[in-house]
């Protein structure tokens, strides 16, 4: 039977670019949560999506030559692609350009101008374009915005604004009587002292200076601004309408917690309960702010070299070794860090040697004393009944661990319940059981009672590690899931045949594993380096441009290079000789595409020598978009021919 409805989101994707590790933590930690509310047996509503609309977006699109749609179109793909490799269950996966959407945003504008929360006057002030706030004077840090570092630009324009001033009393109010709204208690104490109680100011809700985004219905110079648009979402993606909401709505709202990052839990604990409140509609039960993941202690930036992709890492370590991580790793309140030693270091010790050699041994001394069926759990010792209150003591302090948004402490007591089977393992020695038939009885109850510590660990990590729970239970053949079944100790059946003792996580080799990855960083860097050459970043005079020696090639032979999954190794004609040019395009082109292929060649480029391959000039490419490069081919041009 359900325990009542549950509602999580996270806060939606912005479609500016694809999100790295540090971003995907809040998809996978909004996950785990859901997952554990419906094995609790609640009616779990998930949502997640992308914000598409503003400036930066535009703009992006404009550089690309493509339209704001196309360029949204691919990134949301994108975005839903990691979720989806990051095996997360999300029941709707709202877009801020689905029609339902800007249909119900349009009359939320309208139902607010009407009503006189929206008026209309005029802006002016320093605009940061990645951040689209606008700031004034004494906001700005060292003359840039103070959220994001970036250069500001004044701007003044007609806009729309939101009447916030009008609702701070009431916002206080809230807050006050309600005090887990805002949670941890840190960011409560942030907003209210550094924003709600100096006094709030009304807030722009309009452009005018660019068109890509949610018309005004009853004065079309103007789009409405990120603000009402995207956190809208929350409430549209239920089916929320001015005119009449659907059943969904109604069953589900309001949302028992929106997850979101702590750099813009401002907006989700102000502007959007302020928004609720002038629609009259109920406010989230919960807003709670997660902390950053840095990658060892600096945030992740393009510019800095430090990035990591969800999919880089799940190609290397597994979904649910990623997952693992993810959720172990990140504090409560506070930053967590992010590097490959710690990666490996973690999978090596929890994942291989706790959990992995747990259930190997377990599973293989099964089979090897009893053919791999077990028939007796009668014996029973005081170390067994110490050992059962173990294995049991460590739900509860899941349901504490999760209830208080704590979701380490929670992998923790699963991974130490592990830990206490090891123990038990060393304390009963089995294999000196085994060497005399009178402890035949025992041996087996003791090997059971491993078997049902083991399964209700796979019933605790489903939230975490999904695929690995159901490794698990199939590998001891069992198929007790549910939650009911891990509050009391012994649902195992007995006289179920297990199955092979296979590893669940083979242990890496750390220095190997770190050595190939330097190397892909390494070739990255270079790859970096000769497109910013290509792209002609810094400014040169025609003396300079005059030096480089652009000549057609035509390409005779193309390879893979074995070492290297990105790089394809080229035999190149330049009208005396054939040349050796090692280029980083395997991953958008094969070898038999290229061969005959006339392309543009940096003759004169310094050799260099990448993963042992001698690299006598560049050919031209572009970058087309995010993760799409195109060489600049020029058939029917002799090879040879110079450039210029």
């Amino acid at each position: 039977m359900s325990k009542g409805k549950y509602y999580i989101t996270t806060a939606i994707a912005y479609t500016s670019k694809k999100p790295h590790i540090g971003n995907s933590y809040e998809i996978v930690l909004t996950d785990a949560i859901a997952r554990f509310k419906r094995l609790q047996g609640y009616d779990v509503f998930f949502c997640t999506g992308t914000d598409e609309h503003g400036q930066k977006i535009e703009e992006q699109a404009k550089a690309e030559g493509i339209t704001p749609k196309q360029h949204v179109d691919k990134i949301a793909g994108e975005i839903k692609d990691i979720c989806d490799n990051l095996n997360t269950t999300y029941d709707h996966f709202i877009r801020t350009t689905d029609d339902y959407h800007e249909n119900a945003v349009q009359k939320i504008f309208k139902k607010l101008y009407e009503q006189g929360d929206i008026y209309k006057s005029s802006y002016e002030g320093h605009y940061c374009v990645p951040c689209e706030s606008f700031f004034t004077e004494s906001q700005l840090k060292d003359g840039k915005c103070p959220d994001c570092g970036s250069e500001v630009k004044l701007a003044k324009e007609e806009a729309y604004f939101l009447k916030l001033s009008k609702y701070q009393k009431q916002l206080e109010e809230h807050i006050e009587n309600n005090p887990d709204f805002i949670y941890p208690e840190s960011r409560k104490k942030e907003m209210l002292n550094n924003f709600i109680k100096p006094g709030l100011q009304d807030l722009c809700v309009s452009r005018t200076s660019f068109k890509w985004g949610i018309p005004v219905t009853f004065d079309d110079k103007h789009v409405i601004y990120v603000w009402i648009d995207a956190l809208s979402n929350y409430i549209t993606a239920l089916g929320y309408d001015p005119d009449g909401s659907t059943e969904k709505y109604n069953k589900y709202w309001p949302a028992d917690v929106h997850i979101v990052g702590k750099d813009i839990i401002r907006f989700h604990t102000i502007y959007w309960p302020i928004m609720l409140m002038a629609l009259g509609e109920p406010l989230p039960k919960q807003v709670y702010g997660h902390p950053w993941l840095l990658f060892g202690t600096d945030k992740m930036s393009k510019s800095k070299g430090n990035v990591i992709y969800a999919d880089e890492l799940t190609a290397r370590f597994g979904v649910d070794a990623v997952r693992y991580y993810l959720l172990s790793e990140m504090p409560h309140a506070t930053d967590g860090s992010i590097s490959y030693e710690t990666i490996i270091e973690r999978y090596n010790s929890d994942l291989a040697n706790t959990l992995g050699n747990l259930v190997n041994r377990t599973v293989a001394m099964i089979n090897k004393y009893f053919g791999g069926t077990l028939t007796n759990n009668t014996t029973c010792d005081e170390i067994d009944t110490s050992f059962k209150e173990d294995i049991l003591s460590a739900l509860p302090v899941m349901e504490k661990a999760f209830d208080d948004f704590r979701i380490a402490d929670a992998v923790e007591a699963v991974i130490g319940s592990a830990k206490r089977s090891n123990k038990y393992i060393d304390e009963t020695a089995p294999w000196a059981l085994a060497k005399d038939e009178a402890n035949k009885d025992r041996l087996s109850t003791v090997l059971y009672n491993l078997v049902e510590a083991i399964r209700i660990i796979a019933v605790e990590l489903t939230p975490f590690m999904p695929d690995t729970a159901k490794a698990i239970l199939t590998q001891i053949n069992c198929t007790a899931d549910t939650y009911d079944s891990i509050l009391s100790f012994g649902h195992a059946p007995l006289c179920n045949k297990v199955g092979e003792a296979t590893p669940l996580f083979n242990r890496i080799d750390a220095a190997v594993m770190l050595s190939e990855i330097e190397k892909e960083i390494k070739e990255k860097a270079v790859a970096a380096q000769n497109a910013a050459e290509i792209a002609g970043v810094a400014k040169i005079g025609i003396e300079d441009f005059a030096k480089v020696d652009l000549r057609v090639a035509e390409i005779v032979n193309c390879e893979p290079v074995k070492k290297a999954k990105k790089l394809l190794k080229l035999t190149v004609f330049d009208g005396n000789s054939n040349r050796t040019v090692a280029s980083g395009i395997a991953k958008w082109y094969k070898p038999d595409e290229l061969i005959g292929k006339k392309i543009i060649l940096v003759s004169n480029l310094k050799p260099a020598v990448l993963c042992g391959i001698e690299s006598q000039g560049m050919i031209l490419a572009a970058d087309c978009s995010e993760d799409d490069v195109k060489v600049i081919f020029v058939d029917g041009i002799p090879a040879g021919a110079k450039v210029r």
